[in-house]
C-alpha cells in the first residue's frame, strides 16, 4: 500500500511540477511524446508486419531465424528514417541479444514497470525520463499481449527442436517462459534537441 500511495504522490507532484514548468519545458515534453509515440509505433508496426509474415510463412522457427538475422538490421534501418538526433532501441531485462541489454538508469526504469504490474497497477501508455539538458528518454512498456508470442517467448521446453536452435542462436537467453499479459520489456526512444 505504502508503494501505491507513493506512485500517487510522485505521479500528482509531476503533474504539478509540468503544469508549472516554464513553456519551452512544456513544448519540449509535449514534443517528446510526439516523437516518442510515433517512432515506437513505427518500429512495432514494422517488426510486427515481419513477424506476422515469418510465423504465417515457416511457424516459430522461421520467426527465429527472422529475429536473429534482421530485427536488428531492421530497428537500426528505422533508426536511419527518424529525424536527426532521435534514436530507437528495444530493451529488456530478460533480453534474448545482449544488446538489448538495459544500459544506465534504464534497468531501474524497467524494474519500476515490473513492480507496478507485480501490484496490479496499470502500467503507463509512456513514460518521459530527461537524461540531460534539451535530451529526453520516452519508454514505451511492451507486454506479451499476443497468444503468438508465446511460441518462442513461453514456455518452449516441449518444443525440442525450437528449444534447440533458441539455445544455439541465443546462448545468452533470458526470454522465456512468459504468460499472456507479463512485462516483456520496452522501447526506448532517446531524442536530442
Amino acid at each position: 500500500m505504502k508503494l501505491l500511495q507513493s506512485i500517487t504522490l510522485i505521479s500528482l507532484c509531476a503533474s504539478i511540477l509540468l503544469a508549472e514548468a516554464p513553456q519551452e519545458t512544456r513544448t519540449e515534453l509535449q514534443k517528446t511524446v510526439e516523437i516518442g509515440e510515433s517512432s515506437a509505433k513505427l518500429l512495432i508496426d514494422t517488426l510486427g508486419k515481419n513477424m506476422k509474415e515469418h510465423m504465417a510463412k515457416g511457424g516459430a522457427m522461421d520467426a527465429l531465424k527472422y529475429c536473429s538475422d534482421e530485427a536488428y538490421p531492421l530497428t537500426e534501418s528505422i533508426n536511419k528514417k527518424l529525424q536527426q538526433g532521435t534514436s530507437i532501441k528495444r530493451i529488456s531485462v530478460k533480453y534474448r541479444n545482449p544488446a538489448n541489454a538495459p544500459k544506465e538508469n534504464e534497468a531501474k526504469i524497467l524494474e519500476s514497470f515490473e513492480s507496478l504490474q507485480a501490484l496490479n497497477v496499470a502500467l503507463p501508455e509512456y513514460l518521459v525520463e530527461k537524461t540531460a539538458e534539451k535530451t529526453y528518454k520516452y519508454y514505451k512498456p511492451l507486454t506479451i499481449n499476443n497468444e503468438v508470442c508465446l511460441k518462442c517467448h513461453g514456455n518452449i521446453a516441449t518444443d525440442i527442436d525450437l528449444k534447440r536452435e533458441v539455445s544455439k542462436v541465443y546462448p545468452l537467453d533470458k526470454a522465456f517462459n512468459y504468460k499472456m499479459n507479463d512485462f516483456r520489456g520496452a522501447i526506448v526512444v532517446t531524442i536530442k534537441y
